[in-house]
């Protein structure tokens, strides 16, 4: 979820518990998104894409890990059988 989709998401739940008062002013909303964008801005945050990505380049390098830690096992074996 990106900054926009959660402004959006707090803004409406904010209009939702306010709807049987009185709604929010555009100034107010425009301030929030303001202060959420900033705020958002300052964090170390990744989009979901790019930690997906991430998590397959990970899992392919455990794989290939796995691969070599089983051919060092097999020439290790061979090695100690001479």
């Amino acid at each position: 979820m990106n900054a926009d989709e959660l402004y959006k998401q707090v803004s409406q739940q904010l209009s939702q518990t306010f709807s049987g008062a009185q709604a929010i002013s555009d100034e107010v909303h425009g301030h929030l998104r303001s202060a959420m964008l900033s705020t958002f801005s300052k964090l170390d945050l990744v989009t979901r894409e790019e930690f997906d990505a991430q998590r397959a380049v990970l899992m392919r390098s455990r794989e290939k890990i796995e691969i070599l830690e089983a051919q060092l096992a097999k020439l290790e074996a061979s090695l100690a059988n001479e």
